[in-house]
């Protein structure tokens, strides 16, 4: 049996996991910053949960409550100042997959007030100082940041790219999906379609193995439950449903640690950046062609990913293309070379069934947005 597997997380899952084990901060110091976003934290309740959690344990906290929608690496890096300022002992990054991403750049900066915002990328790990210590709270069913070494920033150039590691795991994750009830139906369908992705993409993937194998089995199914809900009502689930997605993006989370993402995560950055389509979304754009590109080069897989969703492809294309809505995504053929030229040795390329080249990928934008 051949697998590997890396994720050295604490996780406390669980309704009031926050409140239950608030001593569990008091391991990491007696000064934090907490890294949020503007308003979800706050709706949510998981800010206040923190700020109770921290003031039990006699933790002084300060509040960087900047994190926008795909955050630049250049605002991390003012934060990572703030947290040098403040005297920051460790880093509480509350949120969804920005905010989580977010701090995880945060505790890097804020150890190493050498290096500059770009230079994360380029430093291969190389740090002066070890990053603080981070506590991950995650607020919704979708990236599953929680649990990876993989934190998704914005560059100067205006392209997102990840920037991944064994520093830029958490220390500890706090499990709660009370905290995704108040997600509104936009955020809970791109979302879940961002952690059906991870799930997806690691199922196809050319590093699969028996490990990922299990997290899939756990994560695939309420995923696609989900999905077929959202298809049929366009409405919010109940709270034992977003129960399950939430568990199951972490379960997805973990399989990508394991597989790496596919060349729907690749290429689906650019539609978030010239498009302003949702992450999730952006991804399960291309999900059809993987889960195709799976059929032809891994046909034993593809039938046991039918079996266990209990669906077969025209259904399967369907649910993602309607959910998705692509109707406003038009490019030209010039836009189209240009992303193929920028996506050359792209490494979910690489990743994917069959390995994937850049006239595949142009073959996939022609049929998809030239209009």
């Amino acid at each position: 049996m051949d697998f590997h597997f890396h994720m050295p997380v604490r996780v406390c899952g669980g309704k009031d996991a926050v409140l239950k084990h608030s001593d569990c901060f008091a391991d990491f110091g007696k000064h934090a910053l907490l890294v949020t976003g503007g308003k979800s934290a706050k709706l949510c309740g998981a800010l206040s949960d923190a700020q109770t959690a921290l003031q039990a344990q006699n933790i002084e906290y300060a509040v960087f409550d900047g994190v926008q929608p795909n955050p630049t690496a250049a605002d991390c890096w003012k934060a990572g100042k703030l947290a040098r300022e403040f005297g920051a002992d460790f880093i509480v990054g509350i949120g969804g997959g920005s905010a989580l991403d977010s701090a995880k750049a945060i505790a890097v900066y804020a150890a190493n007030a050498e290096i500059s915002a770009e230079e994360i990328y380029t430093c291969n790990g190389n740090y002066a100082h070890t990053p603080l210590p981070l506590i991950l709270i995650g607020t919704t069913a979708g990236t599953g940041s929680e649990v990876t070494g993989v934190s998704v920033l914005t560059r100067a150039n205006g392209r997102k790219q990840s920037v991944s590691g064994k520093d830029f795991y958490a220390r500890l994750a706090f499990a709660d999906p009370k905290y995704t009830y108040s997600a509104p139906y936009t955020v809970t369908l791109t979302t879940a379609l961002d952690a059906f992705a991870h799930a997806v993409e690691g199922w196809f993937s050319n590093r699969f193995d028996t490990m990922a194998h299990l997290f899939a089995l756990e994560a695939l199914p309420p995923l696609w439950r989900a999905l077929q809900y959202f298809y049929e009502t366009r409405k919010n689930p109940e709270e034992a449903m977003r129960d399950d997605l939430y568990y199951a993006s972490l379960y997805a989370g973990m399989e990508l640690n394991i597989c790496g993402a596919g060349f729907p995560h690749g290429m689906g950055y650019a539609l978030t950046e010239d498009f302003s389509l949702p992450h999730g979304r952006a991804c399960a754009a291309f999900m059809p062609s993987y889960v195709a590109r799976g059929i032809q080069f891994a046909p034993d897989r593809a039938q046991e990913f039918f079996t266990i969703l209990d669906t077969d492809f025209e259904a399967f294309e369907k649910i993602i293309f309607t959910l998705t809505d692509l109707s406003d995504i038009s490019m030209t053929e010039v836009q189209i070379a240009a992303y193929c030229k920028r996506w050359e040795n792209l490494k979910n390329f690489k990743n994917s069934p069959g390995g994937y080249n850049t006239a595949e990928a142009g073959k996939v934008l022609r049929n998809l947005f030239l209009k």
